[in-house]
């Protein structure tokens, strides 16, 4: 599957705008430590892009997010190694490979830093640096639905979390006009 067809698959199965930017900013992220681990950054950017494609479809059983997906991609015929992190994420298979682990720790790391941004005077994401998502992050009540143990869970890719956020940040940074911030 191409990005492209990736993409027309995510837009015909996800109609909420905000998911669809979650997905683009989910994609970046991965696409940028892809690079930075020495993996191959198309298979890691569709994985991102493709990861909730069942959401909607799923959202009031959420046993079977990642399993619809998966299978929806397997149909596809996507690579096995982006149908197993669609279901690890989702906590449907385990957490296995370096994708999978990138992408738990990344899912809930876009939500926050978005949080972030919203917050900030500017509301955009280049007035956001690795020590504002940093502070945004300590703060449990902040952004609650961001996972923090998901996130710090970026140390089994050999990341600190201040490397690994900054890395997220730029990423979204880059794609900014696309998420609308």
């Amino acid at each position: 599957m191409t990005r492209e067809e990736g993409w027309t698959l995510v837009r015909s199965r996800v109609k909420n705008r905000n998911l669809q930017k979650h997905m683009l900013a989910t994609e970046a992220c991965l696409r940028r430590l892809a690079t930075r681990l020495g993996r191959d950054e198309d298979v890691w950017g569709l994985a991102g892009l493709v990861h909730d494609v069942d959401y909607e479809e799923t959202k009031d059983d959420h046993q079977r997010h990642g399993l619809v997906g998966g299978g929806l991609l397997e149909e596809q015929g996507v690579a096995s190694e982006i149908v197993q992190a669609v279901k690890a994420h989702a906590e449907n298979a385990p957490v296995e490979s370096t994708l999978d682990k990138a992408l738990v720790a990344v899912d809930p790391l876009t939500g926050l830093i978005v949080a972030a941004a919203l917050m900030h005077p500017d509301k955009k994401l280049a007035g956001l640096d690795t020590d504002f998502v940093l502070r945004r992050y300590k703060e449990k009540r902040f952004a609650a639905g961001a996972d923090r143990e998901q996130i710090a869970s970026c140390s089994n890719l050999g990341l600190g979390l201040e490397e690994f956020t900054g890395i997220c940040l730029e990423a979204m940074q880059g794609i900014s006009d696309e998420l609308g911030l």
